[in-house]
């Protein structure tokens, strides 16, 4: 994903978000995706590739991060 992919993109909060502020938002672009803090938006985002991205999904999926 590149810089220009976010021009005019509309960033989506995490569906699993609380009622605050404190969250993740999303946006997913034609060649990746790019995460990024809501409450500190202006520090910038993570921009992944297809290929990066769709792993990512998969081992979220799978409960496979090994988390701990």
């Amino acid at each position: 994903m590149t810089v220009s992919d976010l021009a005019g993109a509309e960033w989506r909060k995490s569906s699993r978000s609380g009622a605050g502020n404190d969250c993740v938002e999303l946006v997913v672009g034609r060649s990746g995706a790019a995460v990024r803090d809501s409450k500190n938006a202006e520090f910038g985002h993570l921009a992944f590739a297809d290929i990066e991205w769709a792993a990512f999904v998969g081992a979220v999926k799978d409960d496979s991060l090994g988390a701990g």
